[in-house]
């Protein structure tokens, strides 16, 4: 670490908060711009699909037995109208509940790939609900967008990997910190005030991996987004807090992690862009990202061999030790588990050849010849995969048929990484995709992918918002 980084590192907080307070719209690189818009126009779509999920439902149940009255922001894909923290609670949660938004690349070797964070889901919706709030235009909703993603992906980068491996939820944590960020901007708050706002979401940030596979996932992100709107606003009415929460030796890298490498955030903010490089990955299936570069390759064998699933013997899926630490469902029994298990995910393609939103269903998870499937699934830590390296999800696939022949492939990343990405015509073909799930109006759909294509021309973001609502 150089001088200039042990300074930096010395009031880390404090240089989060000046980055987060000098940025303007033109810092933004034209390549980090357009994949922005690719980020937020995944993400509207996942609230709209993840608003029709059983979650969605109990978020505007609780909101109803809470008597909330009404507020300026939106909760996407209904007729509600909430305060600015609820709405980015409800959103957070859509955008995360089929476990089907972007993820974070890392850049160490010993931070593990995919075991980042998910970056749009709490920093988008902080940043459209205080859009709403503040009347602000798409440039600045932008510019907080993207402040709110580079401050968590850095944060979730350089702590330790302690954080994750032992069971924090980074999503959950980090995120936090992201909507404190994103909101802090729009808010206009000084240095002073965004330093106090980051360590008021610091001490909010929470979130266990336990409870990957269950509804309280993707809680996480709808929690932390909303966290962060709070520690913003009650920044603004002058809520007093440490100004040194990152580096503290009782803050957040010690506390969360024991630890952090200053090197991966001092100096480093915006020095790339985390959404540029490394990049972020947008997901092609509803299922976690560690099972996306064996899916992709998977699908690649299928129908390069064409293969069929009553010739499937058995089939071995290796991959580093991490992978099976966070794919922990190994025999499925509902639709949540199943994104989070490898066996599922080869088991469909297999049998369907394709694994979309209708494919994760309790009802497909339960088929008898789905449970038949899983149980020729041998997935495994492998050495090869091991060796290279956890910034990688390198995965191994071998599968015997009864002809005799064993059909091997192997992939270290999947279909909409950066190393393939999904251009913003294949994005807004997703897009259509979840909002036809959630059955909203076609022709609305395709006005809001017009409008995101110029989000940060557009002098207001309200029409955006008024169209992803049903009373449009």
């Amino acid at each position: 670490m150089n001088d200039k980084q042990e300074a930096i590192a010395a009031n880390l907080t404090r240089y989060v908060a000046e980055f987060i307070c000098d940025a303007k719209l033109g810092d933004l690189p034209e390549n980090v711009v357009a994949l922005g818009k690719k980020s937020i126009l995944d993400g509207l779509g996942l609230a709209l699909s993840g608003g029709a999920t059983a979650c969605g439902g109990m978020v505007r149940q609780h909101f109803s037995d809470l008597n909330l009255g009404t507020g300026p922001a939106t909760v996407i894909g209904t007729n509600l109208k909430v305060a600015p923290r609820f709405a980015a609670f409800a959103n957070g949660v859509g955008i995360h509940a089929d476990d089907y938004d972007d993820t974070q690349l890392a850049v160490a070797v010993d931070r593990v790939y995919g075991l980042l964070t998910h970056p749009t889901a709490p920093a988008l919706p902080a940043a459209l609900a205080m859009s709403e709030l503040t009347h602000a235009h798409g440039g600045a909703t932008m510019l907080a967008y993207h402040l709110g993603v580079e401050v968590e992906c850095k944060i979730a980068e350089a702590i330790n990997p302690r954080h994750y491996q032992t069971g924090f939820h980074a999503t959950a944590t980090c995120g936090t910190f992201a909507a404190a960020a994103a909101s802090a901007k729009l808010l206009g708050l000084s240095v002073e005030a965004t330093a106090r706002a980051l360590s008021i979401a610091g001490s909010q940030s929470a979130g266990l991996r336990e409870n990957f596979g269950t509804m309280t996932k993707p809680f996480h992100a709808g929690r932390a987004s909303e966290s962060g709107v709070a520690a913003a606003q009650f920044a603004s009415y002058g809520w007093t807090a440490t100004d040194r929460i990152l580096e503290a030796p009782r803050g957040f890298f010690s506390a969360a992690g024991g630890g952090y490498d200053p090197q991966a955030i001092a100096g480093r903010l915006g020095a790339p862009w985390t959404i540029a490089d490394p990049g972020v990955s947008i997901k092609p299936h509803p299922s976690g990202s560690l099972t996306h570069p064996g899916m992709t390759e998977m699908l690649r064998l299928i129908r390069a061999n064409n293969i069929r699933a009553q010739d499937v013997v058995r089939v071995r899926v290796g991959t580093n030790h991490n992978m099976p630490n966070a794919l922990i469902h190994h025999r499925p029994v509902n639709e949540l588990q199943a994104k989070f298990s490898m066996e599922f995910c080869m088991a469909i393609l297999l049998l369907e050849g394709r694994a979309g939103l209708g494919e994760f269903t309790d009802e497909v998870v339960l088929r008898p010849d789905v449970k038949a499937m899983i149980e020729k699934v041998d997935f495994v830590v492998d050495q090869d995969a091991e060796a290279a390296g956890y910034h990688k999800m390198t995965t191994i696939i071998d599968i015997k048929l009864a002809d005799g022949r064993t059909i091997s492939g192997r992939a270290d990343f999947g279909k909409g990484s950066p190393a393939e990405p999904m251009s913003y015509d294949e994005v807004a073909g997703k897009f259509r995709e979840n909002a036809e799930y959630a059955r909203f109006p076609a022709q609305q759909a395709e006005t809001v992918i017009a409008m995101v294509r110029d989000f940060e021309t557009l002098p207001s973001i309200d029409r955006l918002m008024a169209l992803l609502t049903r009373a449009a």
